[in-house]
Parts: C-alpha cells; sequence; structure tokens
C-alpha cells in the first residue's frame, strides 16, 4: 500500500472511531452507501481533502468536502470539538506514515482546514438553531390554534 493510500485508510479509521462506540463496527465495516451515508460521506470527504492537502487547495473543492463531512457531524451528538477535530488526527498520522515529507508545509494547511471546518461547522449550527427556533414558534402558533 502506497503511503498515502495508508494515510488515508488510518485517517477514515480514526476519524470513524469517533463516533459512538455501538455504531462504530457498522459506520467502519458497511460498504454500502445507502445502507451507510455517513462512513460513505466520511470516506468520500477525507480522500478529497488528503488530495487537495497535497495538491493545489482547491478552494471549491475543499468547500464542497467539508461541508459534506462537517454538515453531517454538525447535527450529530458530537461535541464541538469532535466534530471537527477529525482534521487534527491527521498530524500525528503524516508523522508515523509520511516522516521524509514537509510536515511543516502541511501542518500549516492542516491548520487552514481546520479554521475552514471549524467556520462551516459555526454556520451549520446557526442553521440548526434558526430550524429549532422557526419549529418552535410554529408548534406555539399550532397550540393557540387549536388550544
Amino acid at each position: 500500500m502506497k503511503a498515502r493510500e495508508a494515510i488515508l485508510e488510518q485517517w477514515i479509521a480514526e476519524t470513524l472511531a469517533s463516533y459512538p462506540s455501538a455504531t462504530v463496527a457498522f459506520i467502519a465495516g458497511e460498504k454500502d452507501p445507502f445502507r451507510n451515508p455517513v462512513g460513505e460521506t466520511v470516506r468520500r470527504s477525507l480522500a478529497v481533502l488528503l488530495e487537495q492537502l497535497y495538491g493545489a487547495m482547491e478552494p471549491a473543492d475543499i468547500a464542497r468536502a467539508l461541508d459534506d463531512i462537517v454538515r453531517l457531524r454538525a447535527v450529530q451528538d458530537l461535541a464541538p470539538s469532535d466534530a471537527v477535530g477529525f482534521v487534527f488526527l491527521l498530524k500525528p498520522i503524516l508523522r508515523r506514515f509520511a516522516p521524509g515529507e514537509d510536515l511543516l508545509s502541511l501542518n500549516q494547511r492542516i491548520d487552514a482546514l481546520a479554521l475552514l471546518a471549524f467556520e462551516k461547522y459555526m454556520h451549520c449550527r446557526e442553521q440548526v438553531a434558526e430550524i429549532r427556533v422557526k419549529e418552535g414558534r410554529r408548534a406555539a402558533g399550532l397550540r393557540r390554534a387549536t388550544g
């Protein structure tokens, strides 16, 4: 297995391990994207992010990949640090699997990805809060209308 493939597989495994232990086996093991959209999203998004980390850092590609994974993690029962912490999991993996790489440059790129992930996370959480407020108002209006 090439170094980047090993890095990606380890990053996926560690990211999936951040989910509750009762669901990790299913998310990590089920390869059918229709039965396991969470696992599919994580695998696809991390592959794009790793490719961009080593490549041109195309803003549109990074934004799509981060949006997919962060949107998913923003609505799950994860602490904010866990929701975006998957980005930082890559640093020790790179030290272990790619010691000859320019780790300083890669770490700076990882930090940039983490900041973008946090911005996306906050935006998603704001959207969730707005939806909850609207739903609360709608439910209150229904209670008044029927009560």
